[in-house]
C-alpha cells in the first residue's frame, strides 16, 4: 500500500528526501505549487506558462533527489523509500521513539511542545506581520546573509574585522572579530558555543609554547585549483610555507611551476598534495612533491559526492594540469571505486607510502555517526593523519542540498574518534586534525580538547584575501577574484599572504592565551581534556537548548599505561623489505647516469606497488620528464599482487608474464606496461581475465598492452595513457577524460559512464554494444581516416609486445577488420575538438 501525503511545508529537496526516506510514496507539495501561480499571477517571473514552470520544479526535485541517493550509493526510489538513512539532530526522545523509531538521535533535544509553539509562530509571522501591507515573507537568509534574516557569523560586521585586523596587523582589532564570533550567548549558531570553560589554574602567557610552534599544526582546508584562482591559490601556499604550515593542494592537481622556490624565497608549492577518487592529474612526479598525502574519502561538508567543475571554469590551464579538455567539464566520482573497503584504503596507503617514503599520509572523513567506528579502522589501515571534515565548511559551489542538510558538526566526530581511537588503543598511533568554519582561538582551543591537536582553516582564509561571501563560486563570477577563472576579475585579487600570515599569528595568540588561562603550557598537554577543562554552559540562550544531552561529548576516556591520548609514536608502514628495493639497486645506472638497466624478477602476489618506489626515484631526480623511454627494462614472471606499476613514471618498462591484481596501472605517469599469459598457460587470452579491477585508474599517460580480458573498472578517470586490452569487465573508461583505449574484444554493461573526453575503439562491437553503454555523454560512430591510421599503429605495437594471436589475425586482414571497430566518442569532448578545428582552419585562412 502506497502512502501519499499533501504537505504545504514540503518545498526543498530534503524535505522530499526526508519524507520518501521514512516511507512515503508520493508528495502533493500544495504550497510550493500555489507559490509559483502567485508569482506568475504578479509576473515575478519572465516565463508565465504555469505547466512548464510546475514542471521545471517537479524536475529539479527528482534531479535534487537522485543527487541524494546517488550520494548514499542507493540506485533505485525503492531501496531509498523507507530506508530512514538519517541521523536526528535536536528532536527530544518522546519525539524520536513516536516518529522516527530506530533513527540515531545522540544529542536529545526538543519536545513535541516545542514543535507546536514554532508552528504558532510562524502562522503568527504569515498572518500578523509588522507590516500588514507587505504580503510576502521575509527571505530567511538561510543560505545568504540577510540584514533581518538568519543569523550568520560571517556577517558584514565580522568580515570588515578580520579583514581590517590581518590587512593592518591589529591584535586588538582581530580580538573584537573574535569577541563578535565567540560571543552567541543569544544564538547559539554552533554545537561549541553551547560549552564553557571550568575555572583552572592558569600560567603565565611566557610559559605558553611559543606561537612558532603551533604554527605547523595549522593547514588550510583543500580547494582545488580550478575552484579558486591561482592568484588566491598561491598565495595561501606562500603564506603557510613562510610559517612552517601546510597549504592544501585540493583535489585540483597542481602546475609543476609550483615546485621550485622563487629568487626571493617564496615557495608556491602546497605542502599537502590532495588524492581525491578521481584521480585528478595524480602522478609520481606530484606525489613526490609532498610533505603529506591526503586521502579524500568524504568531505565535510558534501559526504558522498565528488566534486565537480563546470565546463566554463576549465580554461587551457587548469585543463592542462588536470590532465583534461578545456571547456569540458569535471566530474570526480565518489571514493566507491578504488575504496570498497579498509583493506581497500589500507593498499592506498601503501600505494601512496612507496610513492613518497617521507610523506605522511592523511585520510580524510566526514563527522558522521559511526565514524569513530571508521577513524579506528583508519588508523590501522596505518593512515598517519585523520582528518575529521565538518558539515560548515566547503564550496561556496556545493548544491544548497549540501550547504544546509548534509554532513554533522566536526564536534561530534572530533569527540567520537577521539575516544575510540583511545579506547582502542590507537590514539597516540595518528595525528587527529579537523576542519570546517574554525574561526577563532576559541574554535581551536575546543577541538584540541575534544580531541584533534591539527587544524584546518579554509573560509577564514580567503575572507582574509578578499572573500566576501557572496555565493557566486559556481557561476565564475566572483567579484573578488577568488571563486573564478575570468582573467579580468582576477584582476581585482587584493590578497596578500603577509595578510593570511597575520590571520594564523592571531589564531595561534588567541589560542596561547586560553591555553595560559586554563593551565596548559603545550598543544599536548590540551589534546583530550575535555572533561577536565569543559563543561555545558550554565544557562543556556533558550529553554529548548536545555533538553539536550551534551555531556557524552565531553566525555574524557582516560589512556592506558602503555597508550597515550595524542600523537606520540610513528605507524610501521612494512616498506622495507619491498620488491622496490631490489629494482632500486638493479636501476641505479639509469637513476645515476640515464645509462640502460635490464632485469629479471619473479613476482608473487605478496608483492605490491611494485614500481611506485622506483618512479619516486626517477621523479625526484628527473622531475615530471622522467627518463627517456625503456630506460629501465624489467621483466617479471608469476602473479603481480595489487597495484603492479602504480603511478611508474616515464623511462619504466615493465613486461609481466602471467597475470596482476586489482589497481594494476593506477595513476601510471608515462610507464610502459605490458601483460602477457605465461608460457605454460594453455587459455585463450582474450577469453580470460588476466589483470584484476580498476585498472590503469586515473592513468596521466604511457601506455598499456595486456594480452588478456581486463576485470571490471578498466581505465576509470584515465585521463592520457593509451591502452590495448583483449576485453574488459563492467563500468569500461568511467569517468574518464583522456587518452586513448583499445578493445579487442567484449565489454561489460555501463560502458562510458561518465566518459566526458577521451576515444575508446571497441572491436566486433555488434547491434548489442549500445545496449550495453551508458549513452548520457557519449555517441558511437564509425571511424574516420586518423582513427583508422592510429589504431593500426597501436594494434600493432601490441601484437609487438605481446604476442597477440587476436591482434595477428586483425592486421592481417586490416582491410575487411577495421570496418568492425566502433568509436565511443563524448559529445562534449567532440564538441570542443570541432571547435579548435575551426579556429585553426580560420586562422590557416
Amino acid at each position: 500500500m502506497g502512502i501519499i501525503i499533501e504537505a504545504g511545508d514540503a518545498i526543498e529537496v530534503h524535505h522530499f528526501a526526508t519524507l520518501i526516506g521514512y516511507g512515503i510514496s508520493a508528495v502533493y507539495p500544495y504550497m510550493a505549487f500555489e507559490t509559483i501561480r502567485q508569482m506568475v499571477k504578479e509576473r515575478l517571473l519572465k516565463r508565465a506558462d504555469l505547466a512548464d514552470l510546475n514542471n521545471n520544479y517537479t524536475k529539479a526535485i527528482g534531479n535534487g533527489l537522485l543527487k541524494v541517493m546517488s550520494k548514499m550509493g542507493i540506485s533505485t526510489l525503492q531501496s531509498y523509500q523507507g530506508a530512514q538513512i538519517f541521523e536526528i539532530i535536536g528532536l527530544g526522545d518522546e519525539i524520536v521513539e513516536r516518529c522516527f523509531p530506530g533513527t540515531i538521535s545522540r544529542i536529545g533535544g526538543i519536545s513535541f511542545d516545542n514543535l507546536a509553539k514554532d508552528i504558532l509562530a510562524r502562522h503568527q509571522l504569515a498572518f500578523t506581520h509588522a507590516n500588514p501591507n507587505n504580503h510576502r515573507l521575509p527571505v530567511g537568509g538561510l543560505y545568504q546573509w540577510k540584514r533581518n534574516g538568519e543569523a550568520h557569523l560571517f556577517n558584514p560586521e565580522t568580515i570588515h574585522y578580520l579583514q581590517q585586523s590581518t590587512r593592518r596587523g591589529d591584535y586588538d582589532l582581530y580580538k573584537k572579530y573574535a569577541h563578535a564570533i565567540n560571543e552567541q550567548s543569544e544564538k547559539a549558531i554552533t554545537l561549541r558555543s553551547l560549552f564553557d570553560f571550568k575555572k583552572r589554574e592558569p600560567v603565565s602567557l611566557s610559559e605558553v609554547e611559543p606561537a612558532e610552534s603551533i604554527f605547523k599544526r595549522f593547514a588550510t582546508g583543500a580547494m582545488s585549483f580550478g575552484s579558486i584562482s591561482h592568484e588566491a591559490h598561491s598565495t595561501l601556499a606562500i603564506a603557510m610555507n613562510r610559517i612552517g604550515a601546510k597549504s592544501n593542494s585540493g583535489e585540483g592537481g597542481e602546475d609543476p611551476i609550483r615546485y621550485e622556490k622563487k629568487a626571493n624565497g617564496d615557495w608556491e608549492r602546497s605542502a599537502i598534495k590532495q588524492v581525491a577518487s578521481g584521480r585528478f592529474g595524480v602522478s609520481s612526479y606530484y606525489l613526490t612533491n609532498a610533505k603529506e598525502l591526503q586521502i579524500k574519502i568524504a568531505q565535510g561538508a558534501k559526504p558522498g559526492e565528488g566534486g565537480q567543475l563546470p565546463g566554463h571554469k576549465v580554461d587551457e590551464w587548469i585543463g592542462r594540469v588536470r590532465h583534461s579538455t578545456p571547456g569540458v567539464g569535471l566530474i570526480s566520482p565518489p571514493p566507491h571505486h578504488d575504496i570498497y573497503s579498509i583493506e581497500d584504503l589500507a593498499q592506498l596507503i601503501f600505494d601512496l607510502k612507496n610513492a613518497n617514503r617521507k610523506a605522511r599520509i592523511n585520510v580524510k572523513l566526514v563527522s558522521e555517526a559511526g565514524v569513530g567506528t571508521v577513524a579506528a579502522g583508519v588508523a590501522k589501515a596505518m593512515a598517519d593523519v585523520i582528518l575529521i571534515s565538518g558539515a560548515d565548511g566547503g564550496t561556496g559551489a556545493s548544491p544548497l542540498s549540501s550547504i544546509r542538510h548534509a554532513g554533522l558538526p566536526w564536534e561530534l566526530g572530533v569527540a567520537e574518534s577521539h575516544q575510540t581511537l583511545v579506547l582502542n588503543n590507537l590514539r597516540d598511533r595518528v595525528v587527529l586534525q579537523t576542519d570546517g568554519q574554525i574561526r577563532t582561538g576559541r574554535d581551536l582551543a575546543i577541538a584540541t580538547l575534544l580531541g584533534a591537536e591539527e587544524w584546518g582553516i579554509a573560509t577564514a582564509a580567503l575572507v582574509v584575501e578578499g572573500c566576501i561571501l557572496m555565493r557566486k563560486c559556481h557561476l565564475n563570477t566572483c567579484p573578488v577574484g577568488i571563486a573564478t577563472q575570468n582573467p579580468e576579475l582576477r584582476q581585482l585579487f587584493s590578497g596578500d599572504p603577509d595578510h593570511v600570515i597575520n590571520l594564523f599569528r592571531f589564531l595561534a595568540e588567541d589560542l596561547r592565551e586560553m591555553m595560559a588561562k586554563l593551565g596548559f603550557r603545550s598543544v599536548n598537554e590540551m589534546v583530550g581534556q575535555s572533561s577536565d577543562a569543559m563543561k555545558v554552559k550554565d544557562i543556556l540562550p533558550t529553554k529548548k537548548l536545555e533538553s539536550l544531552r551534551l555531556d557524552k561529548i565531553i566525555q574524557r576516556i582516560p589512556e592506558s599505561d602503555e597508550h597515550g591520548i595524542f600523537h606520540k609514536k610513528n605507524q610501521q608502514h612494512l616498506i622495507k623489505e619491498v620488491l622496490d628495493r631490489k629494482l632500486i639497486e638493479v636501476a641505479k645506472p639509469s637513476l645515476n647516469s640515464r645509462e640502460v638497466s635490464v632485469g629479471r624478477f619473479e613476482i608473487n602476489n605478496t608483492d605490491r606497488a611494485v614500481g611506485a618506489m622506483l618512479s619516486n626515484e626517477i621523479s625526484k631526480k628527473y622531475d615530471g620528464d622522467g627518463l627517456p623511454q625503456g630506460t629501465i627494462r624489467f621483466s617479471f614472471r608469476g602473479s603481480a599482487g595489487q597495484s603492479f606499476g602504480a603511478f611508474a613514471a616515464s623511462g619504466i618498462k615493465f613486461a609481466l608474464q602471467g597475470e596482476a591484481n586489482d589497481y594494476f596501472g593506477k595513476g601510471l605517469s608515462g610507464g610502459q606496461l605490458i601483460v602477457y599469459p605465461d608460457r605454460e598457460s594453455s587459455f585463450v587470452p582474450h577469453e580470460h581475465t588476466i589483470i584484476g579491477n580498476v585498472a590503469l585508474y586515473g592513468a596521466t599517460s604511457g601506455e598499456v598492452f595486456v594480452n588478456g580480458i581486463a576485470g571490471e573498472r578498466f581505465a576509470v578517470r584515465n585521463s592520457g595513457a593509451n591502452a590495448v586490452v583483449e576485453g574488459v569487465g563492467d563500468h569500461g573508461c568511467e569517468y574518464m577524460t583522456g587518452g586513448l583505449v583499445v578493445i579487442l574484444g567484449d565489454t561489460g554493461k555501463n560502458f562510458a559512464a561518465g566518459m566526458s573526453g577521451g576515444i575508446a575503439y571497441v572491436y566486433n562491437a555488434g547491434s548489442q554494444f549500445a545496449s550495453l553503454c551508458n549513452m548520457e555523454m557519449i555517441d558511437l560512430e564509425p571511424l574516420d581516416f586518423e582513427d583508422i591510421s592510429l589504431l593500426k599503429q597501436l594494434i600493432t605495437k601490441h601484437m609487438k609486445f605481446t604476442g597477440s594471436k587476436r591482434a595477428e589475425t586483425i592486421i592481417s586482414d586490416w582491410a575487411d577488420h577495421m570496418s568492425l571497430f566502433t568509436k565511443v566518442m563524448p559529445r562534449e569532448y567532440k564538441a570542443v575538438l570541432a571547435s579548435r578545428k575551426g579556429v585553426q582552419l580560420k586562422q590557416t585562412a
